[in-house]
């Protein structure tokens, strides 16, 4: 029997539009925590949130990406950038600031 773990998955997630002072953040540290996504959400100087993602089920990370796209009431995300990155090894999923 193998109790080998799948290898973690991890994405860069850049996020443009009306996605700052419209609780985009913390709906997205919200909808991680929920799907057990690990890493971090940030504001970038220019007016748009970057985050670093990752999780050992691809089906997971994908269904976050897909709720970044739409954002939360309020928000309006014209483009979401993804880029694949290398796993940090995250225990949770944090607001950076």
């Amino acid at each position: 029997m193998s109790t080998t773990k799948e290898k973690p998955v991890a994405r860069l997630v850049t996020a443009c539009g009306r996605v700052q002072g419209v609780f985009y953040r913390a709906t997205v540290q919200d909808w991680a925590r929920e799907l057990g996504v690990l890493g971090w959400v940030k504001n970038l100087s220019g007016g748009s949130v970057l985050a670093h993602v990752e999780h050992s089920d691809k089906a997971a990370l994908d269904e976050l990406i897909r709720r970044m796209r739409i954002g939360p009431p309020g928000a309006y995300v014209e483009s979401l950038e993804v880029e694949t990155a290398e796993p940090e090894g995250f225990s949770g999923f944090s607001i950076r600031y």
